[in-house]
């Protein structure tokens, strides 16, 4: 199976030499793409498959249009994928020429497959350290956009598309989606490419807040209002004056402030506790939630009129599992910021073969699951790749009995359309996606009582008995069930306790009696 860990565009007019490269690069991993001259690359390189490019190896010397004249036309349009360029001249002229015009490397024909796969994966790695760092600038100072999102996926492609015409605009904008599947980071873009951006963009985790302090979180308070309101508080709807308001799990929100929500969004005005009158603010609302609204109103959880009021403009994001190919550019991108911050630099690339298991796996916690695996794993590995064992618990998984292995989409077949304003899924805990993906038969007991999985049960299935074939205790139990719990409703323990069917003081008193920290989400947190 081939790996994608990378597209690279092969320019040289010599077609032996073309076929040399695409086999190096190929025995490496990368998939490649040709060019017999430089005006063909070019034209490439501007057209609608050039951002599926991630580096160029360049032939200097062609007719019609050189390799630095190639590199001319690149740097002039702004295009800033790396560049090796190579000759089979070799002089200090040359490559000072070469570099001054925008290249990264330099290598003299016939250029050896190690020494490619050296010079590849290293810049592969840089270009995706200073892509993130250009992405954290950008997020601090409110002029992200879509143009910074790393995707190869058409699902993608759909969720960008309403994202830019949305951001034209001051429509209240909906984000639904599996936790951990980026929604915050569209809620940047849309701001950064819209009339408020380089404005500020507040954020607010509605499921973090204690519900005592929500509305004086939300509209602020003037001082003397309640005990213990030493000071006047400017709230967060005063903070985003001018520019966005980001509600992140918005379906956390207590009834009575969904009310006052409701108002605001009417009126543009708010009342701070204890005020005398109203505050006028002006703002973009982006709101977003892991789950299904609409099911919330029917249950009485949610206020209808806001539901209507949130929902003008619905945007789905697809989890990670139904955009696969997007794997590879977000591992590298995981990878380079990791190996700089640990201080790792010699890794410095991903074996194609754990590419494959990555895009087979599941991934239940999404883009936030895969990041902090590749932190894992970056800590873990000690060579010059991240390989198989740098990735235990998912081998694990993906190996388990029945583990049905997710085969990937064919380059030319997209998946199915996202729809504008879809149902997600009801969000499944951990024990009903692992039911999901396993698949198994119905399975007995062997003869000396020990389950047929063997010492461990299949992924997202719990184990009722212990390895001698007696049944476990309720305390082992209860303690594996509330920590897939937390794991999976990443630490909100409110949703936590309502999905045990248990009170927050008799959950907190559990996680002291077993020992938990409540801050402990696991992996796909």
């Amino acid at each position: 199976m081939q790996a994608t860990h990378g597209k690279i565009l092969i320019v040289d007019d010599d077609p032996i030499q073309r076929r040399l490269l695409q086999e190096a690069v190929h025995k490496s991993g990368y998939k490649s793409r040709t060019a017999e001259n430089g005006v063909e690359a070019i034209s490439i390189m501007m057209g609608p498959d050039g951002s599926d490019i991630d580096l160029i190896i360049l032939d200097m010397v062609m007719p019609e249009l050189d390799g630095l004249g190639v590199l001319a036309k690149l740097r002039s349009e702004k295009i800033s994928t790396p560049v090796i360029v190579q000759t089979a001249h070799g002089g200090i002229d040359v490559v000072v020429n070469a570099m001054n015009a925008g290249a990264q490397d330099f290598a003299v024909k016939p250029i050896s497959p190690e020494r490619l796969n050296v010079s590849i994966r290293n810049l592969l790695k840089t270009s995706a350290l200073e892509g993130e760092i250009t992405r954290f600038r950008k997020q601090a100072s409110g002029t992200l956009t879509f143009d910074d999102i790393i995707t190869h996926s058409p699902a993608m492609e759909r969720v960008i598309s309403l994202g830019r015409r949305a951001a034209s605009s001051q429509i209240p904008i909906l984000i639904e989606g599996e936790s951990g599947v980026g929604k915050e980071l569209i809620a940047s873009a849309i701001q950064g490419s819209g009339d408020r951006k380089s404005k500020p963009m507040i954020t607010v985790n509605c499921g973090a807040i204690p519900e005592n302090l929500v509305e004086s979180i939300l509209f602020g308070h003037e001082k003397g209002a309640f005990t213990g309101a030493n000071d006047k508080h400017v709230g967060k709807f005063q903070e985003a004056n001018g520019g966005t308001l980001f509600l992140d799990e918005v379906g956390e929100l207590p009834q009575d402030v969904q009310v006052k929500l409701l108002r605001a969004i009417q009126e543009n005005e708010i009342d701070p506790i204890g005020a005398k009158r109203p505050v006028k603010v002006d703002f973009r609302l982006i709101s977003a939630t892991n789950r299904r609204l609409i099911e919330e109103v029917k249950d009485g959880a949610f206020r209808e009129d806001l539901y209507y009021r949130l929902n003008v403009f619905p945007i789905w994001i697809p989890p990670l599992r139904d955009r696969r190919e997007d794997i590879p550019a977000l591992t590298r991108h995981f990878l380079a910021r990791f190996s700089a911050e640990e201080g790792k630099p010699q890794v410095a690339g991903v074996a194609a073969d754990t590419l494959d298991l990555l895009q087979s796996y599941h991934w239940p916690g999404n883009i936030r699951q895969l990041e902090n695996a590749v932190f894992r794993a970056v800590v873990l590995c000690d060579g010059a790749q991240l390989t198989i064992d740098d990735f235990p618990q998912v081998s694990a998984a993906v190996e388990q009995p029945h583990y049905v292995r997710q085969p990937r989409l064919p380059e030319a077949v997209a998946p199915e359309p996202a729809r504008q304003n879809p149902a997600p899924a009801p969000v499944q805990s951990h024990m009903q996606a692992g039911a999901a993906l396993a698949q198994p038969q119905r399975q007995e007991p062997d003869a000396g009582g020990a389950s047929a999985f063997g010492s461990r049960a299949p992924f997202g299935f719990m184990r009722s008995l212990d390895d001698e074939g007696h049944v476990r205790n309720l305390a082992n139990v209860e303690e594996e069930l509330i920590r897939a719990a937390i794991d999976h409703y990443s630490g909100r323990m409110t949703e936590v306790a309502k999905r045990l069917g248990i009170g927050r003081s008799t959950l907190y008193r559990k996680l002291k009696e077993y020992g938990l920290d409540e801050s402990d989400e696991g992996e796909a947190a």
